[in-house]
């Protein structure tokens, strides 16, 4: 098979300048600790596993620390085995690469000579390792270098779980990965030597295993995860040529989602995203490498599993590390949601996909992930020490962002994802130059610079200014939010493509000057309309509030004709609408934020105009509102009639709206200012009829325009009856500053008309409401109220409700280490709203938040630690105390 062209290319890193704005806070917060963590601390692990001289460095910590003090470097002959073998901290060693691939990809980005030197400074020290393992014979390849033994690869082959094992190739991969850049960024010799020998002693291990067996491992929930080994065995073929590594890479493949995707059957719910996407970037290096359609394939229909029917507002995909059922957002809202080395990984396969189809989605989804979750991901403080990133973006009511992850995975995705900001900006194909994400940057072109100027996201104007001269076509892209676009202030239609191009003969000192307006509008998730989440642009906004409840909100009043949203105001980058405050995603703050909020429409409205008339629900959560705004917004007012004109119909069948309410609404739709009509305009009411609806405007005698008139029919069978009865679902007790009931509360379902009453608990079934109190269990509930009158007309209404009137239950473990020291680990579960601090404190300490297992140096005489816990619902436990031992 030939090789497959990519048809536009990223610039290399080297070729583009970050300049200020949004993205270059997190760079340069980024640089610093490039500039300042120590190499001899990354390669502590590395040294001790080989006997060398730590230099009495301390590695980084967390899941980047040494092992077990009585752990040794085992080969998979010499291990003693599970429950024997005393081991800790088993993916020490992935960190380092990340770091490495930082330094290489900052160093690429600008230049600076003291990252390239801390890069090398690194490569040698891990060649020193590598020579040391390789001088103990103990291993099957000279070529092998980790911060353990070879004992977790062999136990991987033997099935293994984890837990005895911790995804071995993961590690493997983010080490080579690390090199990889180093050659290739900073053209480090020693760095391909290194990572062809790695090469080497992977390929002699899983070029012997059948295909079957392997299937075996990769499918070991973390275990078996391999990172992208696909996509560095992939790499090394191209580089070096040699055949070996292209085979190995096949071996890292799990056909059983391949052969899914290429059928085009969905299997990833309950799979491990991240343990999955890795494989996808490594696919495509794949199909540029043998032309093998089906890798690609696989990865286009993947992404469309995945993309948008699981990604959240902010571009993070997955619940507690794992993906759910299709097309589930609203009901996958949980408390550990979007984790971001996911993100990273979407970020690089919607990049290549981007090159290889030049389809302008793939650039979309880059924009509101890298901008919102992958720049929000990054705490606005500098470190030192600490990366200050998130684990997870979490996008439950009242989430609290937790920074730092020294050690994580997603630390070390975050170590790279700041330095190369500006990695997906300029594509060039022969003859074009693409612009797909508006990130203030310089490119450099033979003969001079081409500059991106702009304050996106906080203002639509952009400026492309040309230092050099270039004859084609540039292509720009229109984000799917933006209704239109300027062009040198003309206005310009968007094409299919999502890329208004302009082709010339641009000179030195020409300027392309782009308006785009950022609208602020309200997202619906794909699985629940009334969720949703608010953007301004491609901003998505948080919410600040300290409840951890879903947030009301109600919007009607506020939609123009195009359904975005009108009235909000900015103070810096606040943004005030709905009677609440909002920050950007990519803020980096560390406020209690909700991502989502409930559309709760009691009543009808338009711009200017309502009607008093209750927006009521039927059996299946249907409304006027939320079907007439379902679809985003109306491109002119004859549309957003008609679609009244059909909801007031279908509500009045449904026996949501009484005559006398249907024509109220009518009335007020027609004289609503959502679309800045030029003259007063009013509704009328003709005969009975099923006609669509149709606008009249009076003139004067000299010909201007007085009066629009909206000529409304309504079907004969919409009745004259009594009024609608309505159903209101009413919760007693005081809710704490969270939300949340604290104490058991009660719930009574009335009608304001003479109707027959019934109440429902969540799924529950339907009972009389007979004006008592109906108990609310502990959780999260919607309690559902219909009332149904004499004449079999039946209307619905709900309430959220979320009880937990208990506090976490909490215990603390204590672990010798060693005759002088203890290792500390404090438990808390709350199988209800969730925990959501831990604090202890001693005798001599003030109170501080629990993060993470800590030590403890014994005394003489024992020591007390107080510890409690606070839940989302805040309920707090009473004092615990644990006694520490004495020395001996």
């Amino acid at each position: 098979m030939g090789r497959p062209m990519t048809r536009a290319h990223p610039f290399p890193l080297r070729d583009v300048d970050l300049l200020a704005g949004v993205h270059s806070r997190t760079r340069d917060q980024m640089l610093h600790l490039a500039r300042e963590f120590p190499v001899d601390r990354l390669l502590a692990v590395f040294r001790a596993n080989a006997g060398l001289d730590t230099r009495g460095a301390l590695p980084p910590g967390t899941w980047e620390d040494f092992g077990h003090p009585d752990e040794r470097a085992w080969s998979g002959e010499d291990y003693p085995g599970p429950g024997v073998a005393p081991t800790a901290s088993l993916l020490r060693g992935h960190y380092a690469g990340h770091f490495l691939s930082m330094l290489s990809l900052a160093y690429a980005s600008t230049g600076e000579q003291a990252l390239r030197k801390k890069a090398d400074e690194m490569v040698a020290g891990l060649a020193e390792v590598r020579d040391a393992l390789a001088a103990t014979g103990r291993y099957s390849h000279p070529g092998f270098l980790a911060a353990y033994g070879e004992w977790q690869f062999a136990r991987l082959e033997d099935l293994a779980p984890y837990g005895e094992i911790w995804a071995p190739y993961y590690t493997c991969h983010k080490i080579m990965a690390g090199l990889l850049d180093a050659y290739e960024l900073t053209g480090s010799a020693q760095a391909l030597d290194l990572v062809a020998g790695m090469g080497h002693w992977v390929a002699g291990r899983v070029l012997r295993l059948e295909r079957a067996h392997l299937q075996r491992m990769w499918s070991l929930y973390i275990a078996g995860e391999f990172g992208g080994m696909n996509e560095t065995m992939a790499a090394l073929h191209r580089i070096t040529g040699d055949p070996s590594f292209l085979r190995a890479a096949g071996a890292f493949e799990l056909d059983s989602l391949l052969d899914a995707a290429v059928a085009g059957r969905d299997v990833l719910d309950g799979m491990h995203a991240n343990q999955h996407l890795p494989m996808l970037v490594g696919h495509l290096r794949q199909y540029e490498a043998t032309g093998e359609r089906r890798y690609l394939d696989a990865v286009l229909a993947l992404w469309d599993q995945i993309v948008p029917g699981r990604t959240f507002a902010h571009g993070g995909t997955g619940e507690g590390e794992l993906w759910g059922p299709a097309d589930t957002v609203a009901g996958f809202v949980e408390r550990r949601n979007a984790e971001t080395c996911a993100t990273y990984n979407l970020l690089k396969i919607a990049r290549s996909l981007f090159g290889h189809t030049r389809d302008a989605r793939y650039a979309d989804y880059a924009e509101r992930a890298s901008l919102n979750h992958i720049v929000g991901s990054r705490a606005d403080i500098s470190s030192d020490t600490s990366p200050e990133v998130l684990y997870m973006y979490p996008v439950d009511p009242g989430a609290v962002r937790e920074y730092d992850n020294v050690g994580t995975c997603c630390g070390g995705t975050g170590l790279e994802s700041h330095v190369k900001h500006q990695e997906s900006v300029w594509f060039h194909a022969p003859g074009q130059l693409y612009v797909t994400q508006y990130v203030p940057s310089r490119l450099r072109l033979a003969g001079g610079e081409v500059t991106l100027r702009t304050r996106y996201p906080r203002d639509g104007r952009v400026a492309v200014e040309f230092g050099a001269a270039f004859s084609g076509e540039l292509c720009l892209r229109i984000p799917p939010w933006a209704a239109g676009a300027r062009i040198d202030g003309v206005a310009v239609p968007v094409p299919e493509s999502g890329f208004v191009t302009l082709r010339r003969d641009f000179r030195p000192g020409d300027t392309v000057a782009l308006e785009l307006p950022l609208p602020l509008r309200l997202v619906p998730t794909p699985d629940d309309p009334t969720l949703v989440s608010v953007e301004l642009g491609p901003t998505v906004l948080l919410a600040r509030d300290d409840a951890t409840t879903t947030l009301p909100v109600a919007a009607a009043a506020h939609r123009r004709l195009d359904g975005t949203i009108a009235g909000h105001t900015a103070e810096g980058d606040l943004v005030s609408v709905f009677g609440r405050t909002f920050e950007p995603a990519w803020s980096g703050g560390d406020h209690r934020h909700h991502m989502y909020l409930r559309l709760a429409e009691p009543e009808i409205a338009f711009a200017g105009s309502a009607p008093g008339v209750p927006d009521r629900k039927d059996a299946e959560g249907w409304s006027f509102l939320t079907g007439l705004w379902a679809e985003g917004g109306y491109a002119d007012a004859d549309a957003f009639f008609t679609a009244v004109h059909r909801g007031v119909v279908r509500a009045a069948r449904s026996g949501l709206l009484s005559r006398e309410e249907a024509v109220a609404v009518l009335m007020a739709a027609a004289s609503s200012t959502l679309d800045n009509p030029t003259v007063p305009r009013r509704g009328v009411l003709g005969p009975d009829a099923a006609d669509a609806p149709r606008v009249t405007r009076l003139t004067s005698a000299t010909g201007q325009a007085v009066e629009d008139i909206v000529h409304w029919s309504l079907p004969p069978d919409i009745g004259r009856g009594d009024p609608l009865p309505v159903v209101r679902v009413e919760v007693s007790g005081d809710r704490a500053p969270s939300g949340w009931y604290t104490r058991e509360p009660g719930c009574t379902v009335t009608s304001v008309a003479s109707a027959t009453v019934e109440v429902a608990v969540g799924e529950g079934p339907w009972q009389p409401a007979t004006g008592a109190n109906t108990p609310v269990r502990e959780g999260r509930q919607v309690i559902r109220g219909r009332a149904t009158d004499s004449a079999g007309r039946t209307v619905h209404a709900t309430r959220e409700v979320a009880v937990d009137t208990r506090p976490p239950s909490v215990r603390a473990e204590v672990r010798p280490l060693g005759p002088s020291n203890v290792e500390v680990t404090l438990y808390a579960e709350d199988d209800v709203s969730g925990v959501d601090r831990v604090r202890w404190r001693t005798p001599e300490t003030f109170w501080g938040v629990y993060q993470e297992p800590f030590t403890r140096a014994l005394r003489e005489e024992p020591q007390t630690l107080e510890f409690s816990a606070t839940d989302r619902a805040g309920n707090t436990t009473e004092v615990q105390r644990v006694v520490l031992p004495p020395l001996r």
